[in-house]
């Protein structure tokens, strides 16, 4: 696949730090950002002494035993099930009301929010500057022979009810819908090509958007992403409006091209993520359709815990892990779920870097060990170009971007920086503005009027 790097995140920002004129403003936040965070300290301090450090600890506590039943309630059936999620609910509970009786709950929770307004303060500082326009590299000039797949059935038929096609076609573009029965998407975008069209489109699900979106980087041409399926996650890291998906159309007319990588699991090419595991083998249910929970719930503790629960290995680099249960690899990494900030969605999408989140959970113990402060072997995040799967089988169980499919063991996947020409309108509604996880050194460099790392 040939193309020529253009920088731009999915969101619209460039590459690197803050651009010059930003300093004042980015003074300001830091300063904010740091005393919200010495604020978040002090709080607790005032109101309860060294005594604090005491009801710190009792919340960590409610969270490991949280975990355990979140633990007990996945990996097992019958009365430890009913067990483990009335001690999710119940450990937590017990401390809000600890903390109510000794008067700690108000100081807790604005201690929280000072906390919360201090990471996000934190990632305001440390915001790059927007390119021209909202996001893009300048208007972009108008195809001739749009074409866009619509899928009638994506979304609970979100194309007829949003008027897609009668929109699509208003705006100049052809419109091929998909019918009844299984049809080679791929296939359809690649004829759409030899037959002149010069960008290519898809209002439909991740998975849709995905085959399309590789024939459209094979061939350099520019891709709308119009958000008529059920979730969308693309779509809502590129900022686009998933609650009115006719919104994407005037992309056609009135857009701003970015370069965003894409994934690929073996030859699979993924928008946002290859899920291997206890995920992927839930998703090649054929009941988890219609029936997600029950299925989810019915299947996990024999994956969990069973003598058939996957296990797996990975090597990403000096990086090497074994007896995996579940495994994500995402086209860029997601943030913690824990952010205060846009939880579980991807900061960018051109930083040329897979995520790989690896869970390797074998009892309570390690699922409560989980909450620890200072993380968790349990628990691995890191960062790759290319990360190589490995099973004790020919084949490994895969969910590409929510679609089950087999592929050979072992599985490489990689990322292909800056692949895909993506058009998305002027106007984005879900721009997220926020930079990078807070490095507060940095923070306090910034808020000191000194800018260098």
């Amino acid at each position: 696949m040939r193309h020529v790097r253009k920088d731009g995140s999915g969101a619209g920002e460039p590459r690197g730090g803050s651009a010059p004129g930003r300093g004042a403003g980015s003074a300001a936040w830091a300063r904010l950002a740091l005393l919200a965070l010495v604020a978040s300290v002090l709080v607790p301090l005032v109101a309860a002494g060294l005594r604090s450090v005491l009801w710190a600890l009792a919340g960590i506590a409610a969270l490991a035993l949280a975990a355990v039943g979140a633990w007990w309630a996945l990996a097992h059936t019958g009365a430890v099930r009913v067990a483990g999620a009335a001690l999710c609910v119940a450990a937590p509970l017990a401390v809000l009301v600890l903390y109510a009786a000794y008067g700690m709950l108000g100081p807790a929770l604005l201690s929280v929010a000072l906390w919360a307004l201090a990471m996000s303060a934190a990632r305001a500082a440390t915001a790059p500057a927007r390119m021209a326009g909202p996001g893009g590299r300048g208007p972009a000039e108008a195809p001739r022979h749009a074409w866009i797949l619509m899928n009638p059935r994506s979304g609970g038929g979100k194309v007829g009810r949003f008027d897609l096609v009668h929109r699509a076609r208003a705006a100049g573009a052809q419109v091929v819908l998909l019918g009844e029965g299984r049809q080679d998407v791929a296939a359809l975008a690649r004829q759409a090509v030899a037959e002149g069209a010069d960008l290519l489109g898809v209002a439909g699900g991740d998975g849709t958007q995905a085959l399309v979106a590789e024939v459209a980087a094979r061939h350099d041409l520019p891709f709308v992403v119009v958000p008529a399926g059920t979730r969308n996650h693309f779509a809502l890291d590129l900022g686009l409006d998933r609650d009115d998906p006719a919104a994407a159309l005037t992309a056609l007319t009135d857009g701003v091209e970015l370069r965003v990588d894409l994934g690929f699991a073996a030859d699979r090419v993924f928008v946002n993520n290859a899920s291997f595991g206890t995920y992927a083998a839930v998703v090649a249910d054929p009941a988890y359709r219609d029936e997600k929970v029950q299925t989810t719930l019915r299947t996990l503790p024999g994956l969990l815990t069973g003598a058939d629960a996957p296990r797996l290995r990975m090597r990403a680099g000096d990086l090497r892990a074994e007896g995996l249960q579940a495994l994500l690899v995402s086209n860029n990494p997601y943030r913690r779920a824990v952010d205060a900030s846009r939880p579980g969605r991807r900061e960018r999408l051109d930083s040329g870097r897979l995520g790989l989140l690896a869970v390797r959970v074998d009892s309570a113990a390690q699922a409560a060990g989980m909450m620890r402060p200072g993380g968790s072997a349990s628990l691995i995040r890191a960062t790759a170009t290319e990360a190589v799967v490995e099973a004790d089988t020919g084949t490994v169980p895969a969910g590409i971007d929510g679609e089950h499919v087999l592929l050979p063991a072992p599985v490489v996947c990689r990322i292909d920086p800056g692949a895909l020409r993506v058009r998305v309108p002027r106007d984005r509604p879900g721009t997220p503005a926020g930079g990078a996880a807070a490095h507060w050194p940095h923070i306090a460099r910034l808020a000191l009027g000194n800018r260098k790392r």
